[in-house]
């Protein structure tokens, strides 16, 4: 066969898929199912192989759920505020909008040159203000239901980014972006969403989403970290300090209190003695991000405080610990030395009391001198006042009474999920619709006023948000009184903009609405997401938080945004590691498509390994790929021309085309496609024995949904019109899987590769072979075609049934025979 242009094929097909828009999504009565990958950014470096898979198997759902009858909306955006583009707009002193909108002109080329099957026409991307209006209606809409709220609150700070960062942001003490910048954390007013009233539903919906992995299921679960306890009242002075434990029953045991160096009213406790040694201590330990402290020596100081213990009023010191993160509980813990081994080890250091207030049943006194180790474990009560010789579990309850009963304590619930925090320093963002005035306070932009546009007329440098600068940006007029006042300056974390835009995908034009409820309600909760596993305890969240308040304002009718969800493994270049300009190891869709044509990079990406699972590049797969793709071309050519001529299937190969339809349509469903690849190679097999038009056409449309491209040109060449890609998907019929037909090929298969291996170790003792004998089961003679054997194996073969009177059997073999497996004499 002549050598083939793939890419004129390619160009061919993506140019009349678009023209004929075959791909659009329109609302309707059919059945409908919403296939969507997490928004993506449109890094200025394009498209790597990553996405290219992550994508292709995205596409490869839409086609098959298309072909199936469905009502498919498959669309794309991008999320195309943050920081990557602000700082290429510092260096080159222009735009960021400059950068991403070139960024996003090259994502939809190679995208496009993938052969996607996306509904273009729904486009969104976050910097819009058409689409970023909505993000700040929200703000508003949460502001109102008290949910958008502003404090000081000790942040993560990075001085790359210089901007705050989300807790989930920071990883291993460093900057999610930038890997080799240390988190510091900083005392500023910010805002925040009241994620945390959504706190139990989001715990408790946990165990309803039936399509989502046990992985991010179980990370969602830890991190939101729902726990019932007590919540207990330390005096201060004349202050409340609010303790939240799990173990009422050590209350009696408590000899010291630790405070989080990171909370903003810290130096409310410090007295004046402690004041110096207080300072040094925090110059520090606020160079540590809350992530890190858990791996530091326990260390702290005096603040020089005291509080009253509820119940014995006995005074307590209070000491500063690098071991307490602000966001854990009021960002104060009750110190239990004898049954909390990091209490234990604090207290050891710096000579504090340690005292035993639980003791396991029929356990030792315990000796603070001479213990290595503080007991956790749950037991009897002793040093407790009344509650001395109640159970653990019983003292806990009585305890939690008592603190009750005088006001100092109640049951509580408790969530290591904390707020929301939005605010970031930076300019490419979404503003917060925010005026301060200084006679009305903190007042909301009106709603006719959205959007608040960020200025085309910046200009940046590297100290900060230039916002703060811009004089026509930041004067404004208070919607109450009409006074100047001045613009929040802060813009919106970016997942934000994540975690709605999939509805807007419903309705994108909307000028009026966020979305038309109706065709929101029609298209969700999406059927199939994709995206990667890092985003559990971020994104993940975020968009589930989301969608329950937008039904809670009634724009919704359902709970949970996504009915499936899919994460992608990770592809590595062919050395194992991972793909960097640095490694030199890269390796680009379109220099593979060059070579290989997309479609076979499309099939090799799919076909590695279970599209969960990591796996790595390889030439020598996208090779057998390629040949693949290339004998059904030749086999569908000579088709054509009739060089292999058209049969009409034997019930053996029916019963293969129906099994594989049915197996390979199974597999796809779950995502197992490179099983399912496995099933279409071997099917192609099937036909290549001899087929008919019809039986090559339905190989053809199973083909389509990874190998679109050549699909469609094989499509066109057998004579047929429209596409392939609009095919009804092929199904299978029941009657027509013959398993005992299956099984008796199976069992000739087997007996030809005995015969084979036979011959070679008798070949090997220098004897020659010129005739087999088979001696088979009376009943399973009618199975056994001599002459067919006899082409498949080269030599003469002879058949009788173990039961012929005047059979060959000089060396009894046919006493051998077994259902299946016949016995075998070779001479």
């Amino acid at each position: 066969m002549k050598q083939i242009n793939f890419s004129r094929i390619e160009r061919k097909w993506q140019k009349q898929w678009e023209s004929r828009g075959i791909f659009k999504a329109r609302e309707g009565r059919r059945r409908k199912y919403y296939i969507v990958e997490m928004y993506p950014y449109p890094s200025g470096f394009g498209l790597h192989m990553g996405h290219a898979f992550n994508y292709t198997i995205g596409d490869v759902q839409a086609r098959l759920r298309r072909m199936q009858g469905f009502n498919v909306l498959y669309p794309m955006g991008y999320d195309s505020f943050g920081l990557p583009a602000e700082n290429a707009a510092i260096k080159a002193k222009s735009h960021p909008k400059r950068f991403t909108e070139q960024a996003i002109k090259n994502y939809i080329k190679q995208q496009k040159e993938l052969g996607l099957s996306y509904d273009w026409s729904r486009l969104i991307v976050s910097h819009d203000p058409e689409f970023y209006k909505w993000d700040q209606w929200i703000f508003l809409k949460m502001f109102e239901k008290g949910l958008a709220y502003k404090k000081k609150a000790p942040v993560n700070f990075c001085k790359k980014c210089n901007t705050v960062l989300a807790n989930e942001q920071v990883v291993n003490g460093k900057c999610w972006i930038h890997e080799d910048s240390d988190v510091e954390v900083k005392l500023l007013e910010q805002w925040f969403l009241r994620i945390t009233d959504y706190a139990d539903e989001l715990y408790e919906g946990i165990d309803k989403l039936d399509g989502w992995p046990d992985l991010i299921k179980t990370l969602q679960k830890n991190w939101i970290n729902k726990s019932h306890g007590t919540e207990i009242d330390f005096f201060v002075g004349d202050k409340i300090w609010k303790v939240f434990t799990t173990r009422a029953d050590t209350l009696f045991g408590v000899t010291f209190l630790v405070v989080s160096a990171q909370h903003p009213d810290l130096m409310a406790l410090v007295s004046d003695k402690q004041k110096k040694e207080v300072d040094k201590f925090l110059r520090k330990v606020r160079s540590v991000s809350d992530k890190d402290l858990v791996k530091l020596d326990k260390e702290g100081v005096f603040t020089g405080s005291y509080a009253l213990h509820p119940l014995t009023e006995k005074r307590i010191p209070v000491w500063l610990g690098n071991f307490i993160v602000a966001d854990y509980g009021s960002g104060m813990v009750m110190a239990v030395p004898a049954h909390d081994q990091r209490d234990f080890e604090f207290a050891k250091k710096y000579g504090l009391e340690i005292r035993e207030v639980v003791r396991p049943k029929g356990g030792k006194k315990f000796n603070p001198k001479s213990a290595k180790e503080a007991y956790t474990g749950f037991g009897i009560l002793g040093n407790s006042g009344g509650f001395g010789g109640l159970k653990s579990q019983e003292a806990i309850q009585h305890i939690t009474n008592a603190l009750e009963m005088k006001h100092k304590g109640r049951k509580a619930v408790g969530y290591r999920l904390k707020d929301w925090l939005i605010s970031r320093q930076r300019f490419w963002g979404t503003p917060i619709p925010i005026i301060y005035c200084n006679a009305c306070g903190i007042v909301l932009v009106l709603e006719k006023d959205l959007p608040v546009k960020l200025p085309e007329n910046i200009k940046f440098s590297s100290k900060g948000n230039p916002l703060v600068g811009h004089d026509k940006f930041m004067r404004a007029k208070c919607p109450k009184c009409g006074k100047i006042g001045r613009r929040e300056s802060d813009t919106m974390d970016t997942f934000v903009n994540s975690s709605w835009y999939f509805l807007r995908y419903c309705d994108p034009k909307n000028k009026k609405k966020i979305f038309d409820s109706k065709k929101a309600n029609y298209w969700m909760p999406i059927d199939n997401y994709i995206g990667g596993k890092e985003h559990a305890c971020l994104h993940l969240i975020y968009f589930r938080f989301y969608t329950k308040f937008l039904r809670d304002i009634g724009l919704l009718r359902f709970d949970e945004p996504v009915k499936r969800l899919f994460n992608q493994g990770m592809l590595h270049a062919a050395d194992g590691r991972k793909m960097s300009k640095s490694y030199g190891n890269v390796v680009l869709p379109d220099e593979a498509a060059k070579k290989y044509g997309v479609d076979a990079m499309r099939m090799f990406l799919i076909s590695v390994a279970s599209p969960d699972k990591d796996f790595n590049w390889s030439d020598k797969g996208a090779e057998g790929s390629l040949r693949f793709v290339l004998k059904v071309m030749n086999f569908v050519d000579d088709f054509k021309n009739k060089k292999i001529k058209s049969k009409k299937m034997t019930k053996l190969q029916e019963s293969k085309l129906h099994r594989a339809i049915r197996d390979y349509t199974d597999d796809l469903e779950v995502f197992g496609y490179n099983l399912g690849v496995i099933k279409l190679r071997a099917l192609f097999d099937v036909l290549r024995e001899g087929c008919d038009k019809r039986s090559l056409e339905i190989f053809l449309r199973l083909f389509s949904v990874i190998c679109p491209h050549v699909a469609e040109e094989m499509w066109e060449k057998l004579g047929n019109r429209g596409f392939v890609s609009l095919e009804k998907w092929p199904k299978f019929d029941k009657k027509k899987i013959d398993d005992k037909l299956e099984e008796i090929e199976n069992q000739i298969n087997k007996l030809i590769d005995d015969i084979r291996n036979i011959i070679k170790i008798v070949k090997g003792r220098g004897k020659k072979v010129g005739r087999v004998y088979l001696y088979v089961l009376p009943q399973e003679k009618k199975n056994y075609d001599s002459e067919k054997l006899v082409g498949r194996l080269g030599i003469e073969v002879i058949i009788f049934a173990v039961n012929d009177k005047g059979k060959y059997d000089p060396e009894g073999k046919a006493k051998k025979a077994k259902p299946g497996r016949p016995g075998i004499f070779l001479e």
